[in-house]
């Protein structure tokens, strides 16, 4: 799966340190709160799994699917496909997301949740693309590692379902994404 990628752009011991900070820094936070995160499916489900290790106060966790991508190009229309499973209203929620971009889906779901009454809303993620952002009203409280306009991959962030398995971020060949036709 490497052979696809240009370059490594996140090792495996880079994401763990990136993890740790964060945890240590929820934690902090958070601390005689009650903290509910909530992960966007599927690509966060590998960050969430092992922030949520690295968070040290007691925590639930819940999951929401949206659908807004076709490949590698966004449709620009943000669907949820799952649902929070239980009310969050008095919680203080935590938007767990690998990759923060365009911004549409993470407005989408924050008016959503805002609509909830939780106690507290905020967003964190691991990746930070701001030069690719077109909501600019939604910006993380916590953010793993600010990254450029590239098609990354690994560690939960997919090409068309493949690539979440590998253990660190890389960039994705263009001619990957390209010979279907979409750009990113």
């Amino acid at each position: 799966m490497l052979n696809d990628a240009e370059k490594i752009l996140i090792s495996e011991d880079e994401l763990h340190n990136i993890v740790s900070r964060l945890g240590s820094q929820i934690t902090s936070d958070y601390k005689g709160k009650n903290l509910l995160l909530v992960s966007v499916l599927k690509g966060a489900v590998v960050f969430m799994t092992d922030l949520m290790r690295e968070i040290k106060i007691p925590c639930k966790i819940d999951f929401m699917a949206t659908s807004s991508y076709v490949g590698a190009k966004s449709t620009g229309v943000v669907k949820i496909i799952k649902d929070l499973d239980e009310p969050i209203e008095g919680m203080d929620v935590l938007i767990v997301e690998d990759i923060l971009d365009s911004g549409r889906t993470l407005s989408y779901i924050t008016s959503i949740l805002l609509k909830r009454n939780p106690a507290s809303l905020k967003i964190c993620t691991l990746l930070d693309k701001p030069s690719a952002r077109v909501v600019d009203t939604v910006q993380p409280d916590y953010v793993g590692a600010e990254v450029e306009d590239q098609f990354v991959i690994g560690y939960g962030l997919d090409y068309n379902e493949k690539y979440r398995n590998l253990p660190c971020i890389a960039i994705l060949k263009k001619e990957i994404y390209q010979n279907n036709g979409s750009k990113e």
